[in-house]
């Protein structure tokens, strides 16, 4: 007896999609995404893919988002298990960190693949600016900095970090020194 494929709601088709674009980012990279490859790899209609994410920049920078909140996610529930110790803390956000750049390479090739779009540099900005707020509201208790310049603080490690993972992604560094680097470079007084 055949069976009649279940018409997925829409949100649960948009996550469908997501997980198939993040497959092929990750098998193909970044310019192996288009509209139409997702649609042949979800096995589903072009108009589908389109009615969901519009142009290629659109599916790009919604599967930015996602991946971004994913690791803001993994970010703050290791946080909610550190001990409460700003060495201990600083080391959860370093392994954190790193643990996107390593886990999460799709993320270092969507963004590449944006550079340069309007939209996607104000959405960068508004992640960037949570991921620190999160950063200094997780240190905040055991700084003696303003917030003020606590965020400035968590604004210069965070560009650390990046030049960190740089490293890290280019093989010139492993992932317990890089976490051992932004871990002091988050604790300079």
């Amino acid at each position: 007896m055949a069976t009649t494929p279940t018409r997925l709601s829409k949100q649960a088709r948009r996550e469908q999609l997501l997980d198939a674009a993040l497959a092929i980012v990750r098998a193909d990279g970044a310019d192996g995404l288009t509209l139409p490859t997702l649609a042949e790899a979800a096995e589903v209609s072009r108009p589908i893919v389109y009615d969901h994410f519009g142009t290629r920049p659109g599916l790009l920078l919604e599967l930015y988002r996602r991946l971004e909140e994913r690791h803001r996610a993994a970010t703050a529930q290791a946080l909610d298990q550190a001990p409460p110790h700003a060495a201990e803390i600083a080391k959860v956000i370093s392994a954190a960190y790193f643990a996107c750049a390593t886990d999460m390479p799709e993320f270092t090739a969507v963004s590449a693949a944006l550079k340069g779009d309007p939209e996607m540099e104000a959405i960068q900005r508004e992640m960037y600016d949570g991921y620190t707020d999160l950063m200094a509201e997780a240190l905040a208790p055991h700084s003696g900095r303003t917030r003020t310049a606590l965020r400035l603080h968590c604004v210069g490690a965070l560009g650390a970090a990046e030049a960190i993972a740089t490293e890290l992604n280019r093989g010139t560094t492993t992932t317990d020194t890089a976490v051992a680097a932004l871990t002091t470079i988050i604790l300079a007084r």
